[in-house]
């Protein structure tokens, strides 16, 4: 067994949702989780994501799975499609179970790790399962949560979710694009302090000497850290998750530029090499 299929379970369940906290929907999942696996270790990653916009779920799910113990199961739940014919897909990677409709969410994940496992779910995975009264408008709760708690207590194991998956639905999200020396890219979401987050990664941006942000028709210069620059002032730089974030410092960069998600976002380098004679 390769490090991408190997799971022991830990107890541990994230959640990852488009919920927001109004209503009962997060806590009736947690209680349906907890209804059958008492000493699960429930964490929220976030509840805030885009409505109806699987991809910044799996964004962040892709960028937020290393913090927690191997043995961890991930249940992201963005899901316009619930009650259609929708598959819901489990995937094996590196110790980790993530749990997701077949959206979109979890694509860009199977795609950067060749030989991990994704299962797909079959229609007597509900009986192995034990999963009985299902609503037509909340997976979340009626199925999904019942498989992470089975999954997260050691009573079954991920391929009794069914056959392995085939032909995912693909992400909507593109990868940056380098050419011409620029890097492009978009938004994927906007942060409680109006940062702009995008999904340009810092090993893209390492390649060029002097990087510099293009957005909104302003030249963004980069810094370490949002106290580098005055108040006001707008910044770019890497942030705890390895990203390209656009800010503007004790302010927001979003209002101030008037982006949101999905705006266009290029990098050039400001002093590019030179060839030799």
């Amino acid at each position: 067994m390769t490090r991408s299929t190997e799971f022991v379970p830990s107890g541990v369940i994230s959640l990852t949702t488009d919920f927001g906290h109004k209503g009962p929907f997060i806590g009736t999942m947690k209680g349906q989780i907890l209804s059958r696996f008492h000493d699960a270790k429930i964490v929220d990653i976030t509840h805030e994501c885009s409505v109806h916009w699987p991809d910044e779920a799996g964004f962040w799910i892709s960028r937020s799975y290393r913090y927690f113990p191997t043995g961890t199961v991930h249940l992201a739940v963005v899901d316009p499609g619930v009650g259609t014919r929708r598959d819901i897909i489990g995937l094996v990677l590196e110790g980790h179970v993530f749990l997701a409709p077949d959206n979109g969410l979890l694509t860009p994940l199977v795609e950067s790790a060749p030989g991990c496992r994704v299962f797909s779910l079959d229609a007597a995975a509900r009986k192995r399962f034990g999963i009985t009264t299902v609503s037509a408008t909340f997976h979340g709760r009626d199925i999904f949560a019942p498989l992470a708690a089975e999954i997260a207590a050691g009573r079954h194991r991920p391929d009794d979710l069914g056959p392995p998956a085939v032909d995912l639905v693909p992400s909507l999200l593109e990868e940056p694009l380098v050419t011409g020396g620029r890097i492009k890219g978009v938004i994927v979401t906007v942060d409680n302090f109006g940062n702009l987050i995008s999904n340009i990664d810092q090993s893209l941006v390492a390649t060029f000497g002097h990087p510099r942000v293009i957005a909104a028709g302003h030249r963004i210069a980069f810094a370490k850290t949002y106290g580098a620059v005055q108040p006001g002032e707008y910044l770019a730089l890497i942030n705890s998750f390895g990203v390209l974030e656009i800010a503007r410092a004790e302010q927001s960069a979003s209002s101030g530029l008037g982006l949101e998600r999905g705006a266009p976002v290029l990098v050039e380098d400001a002093e590019p090499s030179r060839p030799g004679p």
